[in-house]
Formats: structure tokens, sequence, C-alpha cells
């Protein structure tokens, strides 16, 4: 646990636990449905493994995860208290939506956003059968620039390799155009409609892909008209 406040209220001891670099992210990917540590590094693909097991260890100390283990098989379970902050997390996630949008270049990364997506694909949505969708980004690296999601009736991966099946969808666009359609900063139709994404597959699939593919929790939401602070002059 990080240094005291020393005060007894309890956001500044709630704060004494929660606010130690990464553990609210930590948090964040249990929410988002992670259990082993591999999945939370890959959620959190420039955190450390050390300092990942050093908070696991800290929230479990704290009664926030507890650990279990199977058969050799370790998952980290949020407690009732740590389901408790999911109201917390999903808050200060559309609040940053809405108004810290602004998106710096070291903050894009497609191997974060292709794993972000593949935990909100609608299966309802998608043909009844094991389904390949390609990404090619225009402003990455070559070494990083093509990604697939293998999609199953009942799972989803993320290849940096070609599975080698023929994509029903290739998807050509910028890293920062499909992460702001992500976070519902843009719509995936203006983004088509002005040539920054370009969808290749037959006209059926065009039309159904971007039902397969759920907004973030996170996704944007109008900002409130501004309140003025001048009042009114009386009548």
């Amino acid at each position: 646990m990080g240094a005291s406040y020393r005060q007894f209220c309890p956001v500044s001891k709630a704060m004494e636990l929660l606010d130690e670099r990464w553990t609210l992210l930590v948090v964040r990917e249990l929410i988002l449905g992670s259990q082993h540590f591999n999945q939370l590094r890959r959620g959190l693909p420039r955190m450390s493994p050390t300092l990942l097991s050093r908070r696991l260890q800290q929230l479990t100390r704290a009664g926030i995860v507890c650990r279990e283990e199977t058969g050799g098989e370790v998952r980290y379970l949020l407690t009732d208290a740590g389901l408790e902050l999911r109201p917390v997390v999903e808050a200060l996630g559309v609040w940053g939506t809405r108004w810290i949008p602004d998106l710096a270049d070291p903050d894009l990364d497609p191997k974060l956003l292709l794993w972000d997506m593949h935990r909100n694909v609608d299966h309802d949505a998608l043909p009844p059968r094991r389904t390949v969708v390609a990404f090619e980004f225009r402003d990455v690296a070559p070494g990083v620039a093509r990604w697939w999601l293998v999609i199953s009736p009942d799972d989803v991966d993320v290849c940096d390799d070609d599975p080698g099946d023929e994509p029903a969808a290739r998807l050509e666009t910028s890293l920062r155009t499909l992460t702001e359609v992500w976070r519902g900063d843009r719509t995936w139709a203006s983004a088509v409609g002005d040539a920054s994404m370009r969808v290749h597959a037959t006209g059926d699939v065009a039309s159904a892909l971007p039902g397969w593919f759920l907004l973030s929790p996170f996704a944007a939401v109008p900002r409130p008209a501004a309140v003025s602070s001048v009042p009114e002059a009386a009548h």
C-alpha cells in the first residue's frame, strides 16, 4: 500500500490503496474479464511482469482480489469488495473519454486496441462459423501493421501472424481512425465515408461488419452544454 495521507476521510483511505501506479488499471482488466496472468499482461503490455505480480499481491492482501489455483492453473478474481469498484472504474472511463478526448501518438497501440476489440465482439451478430477479419494499419511500422481477429462461435483470438484463412473482411485504415471509432469519438460510417477506413468485403459482409464489434465500454457520450457563470440580468 502507498504512503498514508494521514486523513480520516474515506476517499483518502481508499486512495492510499488505489492511487499507486497501475493499480486501478489492474482492477480495470479484472473487471473487463481477464483472469490469468498472461491475459492481464496483454491488457497492460507496458507494465512489467514484476510490478504486475506486486500489484496483484497488494490487491490480494487488501481483500480486493482473490487468488485461486486449480490443477496448476492460477486465476485472479475480484472479491465482493473488488466488484464494487466497477462503477468507479466505469465512471472514470466515461469521464476520461468525455473530458480528456485528445490522444497523443504514444497512446496508440495496435496490439492493445485489437485486444480490447476482441473482448467486445457481438457473437450473435456474426455468422455461425469461424470468421477472420484482417486489419492493415497505414500509420505504424511494417512489423506491427497487420493483425487478424479469428472469431469462432465461442472464442476470439488476436493474431499477429496470418492464420491462413481467407478473411471475410479486410480493413485498411490508420490506427488513430480505428481507435477513434472504437472509443466512440467518430462513427464507422463517417470513417468509411471520408475514406479514412476502407473495407474490402462482399456487400453483405461490409454492411454487417460494424455490428460485429461493440464499442468500448467507455465510449464517448456527448458533453453537456457549457453553463455560463454570468448570471442573467434581472428583469
